[in-house]
């Protein structure tokens, strides 16, 4: 039901954006496409799926327990999961497999899976950072997403850092929270402690997972220039560190479907400077929607063999102890 909630809501706002615009404008954007590099920029996919796939290979406890091909099916079935299934339980799924495959506890796979989602936000949160303290239009609005963004970035760096100001947080959000919730955040603290625990313990795991993330993630925003300049738009490469990750920290928010509807908005205001038109960016959006739908539709063969994995996830059998093999 949340999932078809969600996508009402994407629906709705896409047809409040097409109608202000034009849908026939839009079409038009996508005809006057390059398509050298819109082929390009859609082939990026490819080593995005591929370098997640061998951070994913790092997170395991020893080399070799997940092999490359594995970790790639696994990263596909999760995008597919990530779009039918509420909460993300692709990736909890990948944790499923991780903690038969490791032989290690339910715990610790979760708090593996946990880690790789945190890294990720922040290293957007660092590239657009980045961007931000070299954009050149500095205004109110401008110091504003500016001191949310720094601000977030520095709460996400202490929680991984420091074991102290994870408990202090987490106690704290306990004690407020309702009762069903408080469990749930006992819950993620234990995986959180597991997981500063086994990553600390290796200083070159944690380094070598993070610098990963990062590059990871510069080839996401990197495809996303590439999408404007597929619809012949020129963005300069600082701006684009600044604006891109906005619009896609937009998308997260929990009211639509794979960020669509929340993301489209955020494009159309934030590439305005830089498009001929608004036509133009709401075109971003569907390229950027097909981020998400490219890989998705790739891991469609491998989606029988884990849907069961992923429906023992959600019944929670991911904090059961592996079994010896």
């Amino acid at each position: 039901m949340k999932k078809l909630v969600s996508l009402f809501v994407s629906l709705a706002i896409l047809a409040v954006i097409y109608w202000k615009i034009d849908f026939s404008k839009i079409l038009a954007a996508f005809r006057n496409t390059d398509p050298l590099w819109l082929f390009a920029s859609l082939a990026m996919v490819v080593p995005l799926t591929l370098f997640t796939s061998w951070r994913l290979q790092q997170l395991m406890p020893r080399r070799g327990q997940l092999g490359f091909g594995e970790a790639n099916r696994l990263i596909l079935v999760a995008s597919v999961l990530n779009l039918v299934l509420p909460s993300k339980m692709g990736d909890i799924a990948k944790a499923y497999f991780m903690r038969d495959k490791g032989h290690m506890s339910g715990s610790l796979a979760l708090s593996l899976v946990v880690f790789e989602k945190a890294c990720d936000m922040l290293s957007l949160l660092l590239w657009c950072v980045f961007g931000l303290a070299l954009y050149p239009q500095k205004d109110l609005l401008f110091w504003t997403m500016s001191a949310g963004v720094f601000g977030s970035l520095l709460f996400g760096v202490l929680l991984l850092a420091s074991t102290g100001f994870a408990d202090f947080f987490f106690n704290t959000a306990r004690r407020f929270a309702p009762a069903k919730v408080a469990s749930k955040l006992a819950k993620l603290q234990e995986s959180w402690s597991e997981m500063h625990g086994y990553f600390w313990a290796s200083k070159l795991q944690l380094a070598k997972v993070v610098l990963t993330s990062v590059f990871i993630w510069y080839l996401h925003l990197l495809q996303i220039w590439m999408f404007a300049l597929a619809l012949r738009a020129s963005v300069p490469v600082i701006a684009n560190l600044a604006i891109a990750p906005l619009a896609l920290l937009a998308g997260l928010l929990p009211l639509t479907f794979a960020g669509v509807g929340t993301r489209d908005p955020a494009l159309v205001f934030f590439y305005k400077p830089y498009f001929p038109d608004a036509a133009t960016a709401a075109a971003l959006g569907v390229l950027c929607t097909a981020r998400y739908l490219l890989p998705a539709l790739g891991g469609l063969p491998f989606v029988s063999r884990y849907f069961r994995i992923a429906m023992h996830a959600r019944k929670g059998a991911i904090i059961e102890p592996a079994t010896a093999k």
